[in-house]
């Protein structure tokens, strides 16, 4: 059995998001970003990016959980500045750090965000919540407490929690986290079929999360855009910039000098380097 499986989604609505110019200061005086400039349409756009490149930041300020210290975000022509709630009420969001109560029931954490939702109806409720666990392969574990979940199933139920309800706009950070390798495959196939429909962003570190499934990438490094377009494209610009080479002891200073090392594989005359110039 698949760690996700594919269900009929009722219809979406992709939302046109539109980020110009975004900076974002805190208080300490760390510039997280720094006139950040990205558009998402219909369908999955990953944002890519190093540990603290910015990623989260942006993540947040899209699902209005952070104001921005400059630059301004519209989605389908709303202001967010100006009219959060348009773009609540039709998020899904999946933070990187999500969880639950931990004495609470698989099911329950589901229907609470049903109930808040606005899904009146607990029969209504109870059918969706079916239906996303399902999606997730957790059916059969409704009634189990999220203190008994693995790593893996309580990520699945925080994927389920995110698309619950069928939002247009789904934002999804490092949603891969905590998945085999089987699970991120099936994760990837479900989500380029919700994308068909729908806007999703995908904020990761994992290159093969974004190729295999995204139309369009963007990458941000130490809070700026330091590309955007189709995944072949940032492909293409990359295949020049890395090499790998075998490297001694006394050459590995020198090396690290040349580029920055995304990877070392240890080797009988050394270790085997992976660089980026």
């Amino acid at each position: 059995m698949t760690p996700f499986v594919r269900l009929a989604f009722e219809m979406g609505g992709a939302m046109r998001v539109e980020i110009s110019d975004v900076s974002k200061r805190y208080p300490g005086g760390h510039q997280a970003l720094d006139g950040v400039s990205l558009t998402m349409d219909k369908g999955l756009f990953g944002l890519l990016g190093p540990n603290g490149a910015g990623k989260t930041t942006l993540m947040k300020i899209v699902c209005t959980l952070l104001e921005p210290s400059g630059g301004r975000i519209t989605v389908d022509g709303h202001e967010l500045a100006n009219d959060r709630h348009f773009v609540r009420e039709r998020l899904g969001y999946l933070p990187q750090d999500w969880g639950a109560p931990r004495s609470a029931r698989c099911r329950e954490v589901l229907d609470l965000v049903l109930r808040l939702r606005g899904m009146k109806a607990a029969k209504d409720r109870a059918a969706e919540v079916e239906r996303m666990l399902a999606l997730v392969n957790l059916d059969g574990l409704a009634k189990r407490k999220v203190k008994t979940l693995s790593g893996g199933q309580l990520r699945r139920l925080g994927v389920a929690h995110a698309l619950a309800a069928s939002p247009d706009l789904i934002v999804l950070d490092e949603p891969t986290v905590g998945l085999d390798p089987d699970e991120r495959v099936s994760f990837r196939n479900l989500l380029t079929d919700l994308g068909r429909e729908r806007t999703i962003i995908l904020s990761t570190h994992i290159v093969a999360d974004v190729g295999t499934t995204c139309e369009r990438v963007g990458v941000i490094d130490r809070g700026r855009v330091a590309f955007e377009g189709p995944p072949s494209e940032f492909a293409e610009r990359a295949r020049e910039r890395v090499f790998e080479a075998v490297v001694s002891p006394m050459q590995e200073d020198a090396v690290r000098a040349a580029g920055t090392v995304v990877s070392t594989i240890p080797a009988a005359d050394g270790s085997i380097f992976r660089v980026v110039e």
